[in-house]
């Protein structure tokens, strides 16, 4: 492959041609779509973990995963959930971008490809990586000698392995990293693979995150923050922007998008589904769990983002917020839209999906892309489902309840993470 170094006045279209979602919602994107539109909570009664010293009763499990209709049983052993969560989400979006990677099978004919593998590669994001792995090896250690420790304990464990896993299925030769930047990491890596495409360097990347925390020490870490929700109701528990809101719930899954050069796309005859246009990120410089109360950086973020695509305040019609259900973020995000929308943000949906979702830390950013991206194609702002009691220092248009119908032309996905990490994506509906 030839790297074509671009200026800034000649820099290459990025679209989105693939989708996958594995979430709390659904095992793949119609259901997970259909679930967001009509306002479906996919949290539920935490199954997973059990401690009863601990007052948390609800999670955002992915439910009625069965790893054995993904992976030959031996395989799936040898993989820990983050990673067959974003092998599998990966699956899905190659196959709806109409990819075909070349090979060679075991009777030695060949199967030609229809990209440059060499030109494609993968960023797979993640907070954490192989929790659930970590803790059952060191159980093991504690209980049996450490001499036990699986041999697969670290290739199972590692944050970049997904990245690893899904180039080597796929057989991507190109750039394979993994963004470790707590929530917001996965809109890292798309904004990532995005400036990578943009500037010559890839024509096609897989991009996004995968997370599976919901684990004894994934859940006993968050609660001694003090940031879970203590709520027994699932239909009351993730309530972004609303006034009785007490902490995030803890989910799990993956999203994944295919992201192409607009030529290389269409030369291929790819369908489209939307337009990257900008990104951006921040840091708050200022604490390592709570979002500066200023929100400065967070609205600089998103200002940034829109500069970075040529947009205009006043173009933007929709917003997927990071919006935790936590004091702290949806008062600090409020503000921080009206800093960078200045009179605009009181004409612009805003809507957190976390309250259908629960959050699912380094997974987060990607799956709300995708249904930012699903909104944009379909004309439909997803709902902040479980929005009841108004909290009057949150005052925008948060789209309670069901999706609703609009038009929508240009849509933001804001994340925050931990360490006071700030990420946008700008997002433009596809037309020729």
């Amino acid at each position: 492959m030839d790297i074509i170094m671009k200026n800034s006045q000649q820099r290459r279209r990025v679209v989105v041609t693939g989708i996958g979602l594995v979430t709390p919602l659904g095992l793949d994107v119609p259901s997970t779509w259909a679930a967001a539109r009509a306002g479906k909570v996919g949290i539920g009664p935490l199954t997973k973990v059990d401690i009863p010293t601990i007052n948390v009763r609800v999670a955002g499990e992915v439910r009625g995963w069965v790893p054995e209709d993904y992976f030959p049983a031996r395989e799936a052993r040898r993989m820990d959930l983050v990673t067959q969560y974003g092998v599998v989400a990966a699956r899905e979006a190659f196959a709806m971008a109409g990819l075909v990677a070349a090979r060679v099978d075991e009777d030695g004919s060949s199967t030609p490809g229809n990209f440059d593998q060499e030109a494609a590669g993968v960023i797979a994001s993640t907070g954490i990586g192989g929790l659930f792995t970590i803790e059952k090896d060191h159980t093991v250690g504690m209980t049996r000698g450490f001499e036990r420790v699986s041999p697969f304990f670290v290739p199972m464990s590692i944050v970049n392995i997904t990245a690893g896993t899904i180039a080597i299925e796929f057989g991507l030769y190109g750039q394979a990293t993994c963004v470790v930047t707590a929530c917001a990491a996965s809109t890292n890596g798309i904004g990532d693979a995005f400036r990578v495409i943009r500037d010559g360097y890839q024509d096609l990347m897989i991009a996004g995150g995968t997370e599976s925390s919901v684990t004894e020490m994934g859940i006993a870490g968050f609660s001694a923050l003090r940031a879970l929700s203590n709520s027994h109701d699932p239909e009351r528990a993730s309530i972004p922007f609303d006034k009785d809101r007490d902490g995030f719930v803890l989910g799990e899954g993956a999203g994944m998008l295919v992201l192409e050069e607009l030529e290389h796309a269409r030369a291929r005859g790819a369908t489209i589904l939307a337009e990257i246009t900008g990104y951006a990120a921040t840091c708050d410089a200022y604490h390592i769990t709570a979002p500066h109360p200023e929100a400065r950086q967070v609205a600089r973020c998103m200002t940034q983002c829109l500069a970075d695509g040529g947009h205009s305040v006043t173009e933007v019609d929709y917003i997927n917020a990071h919006g935790t259900s936590t004091q702290l973020n949806d008062v600090t995000e409020t503000r921080a839209i009206r800093l960078a929308l200045g009179e605009h943000a009181d004409r612009v949906a805003v809507s957190s999906t976390k309250s259908m979702t629960g959050h699912l830390l380094g997974g987060s950013g990607a799956v709300e892309a995708a249904l930012t991206i699903l909104a944009l194609r379909d004309q439909v702002a997803p709902p902040t489902a479980t929005l009841k009691v108004p909290d009057p220092e949150c005052d925008l248009d948060y789209v309670p309840g069901t999706g609703r119908p609009m038009e929508l032309n240009l849509a933001l996905s804001n994340s925050l993470g931990f360490g006071g990490h700030n990420a946008c994506l700008a997002f433009r509906r596809w037309t020729e």
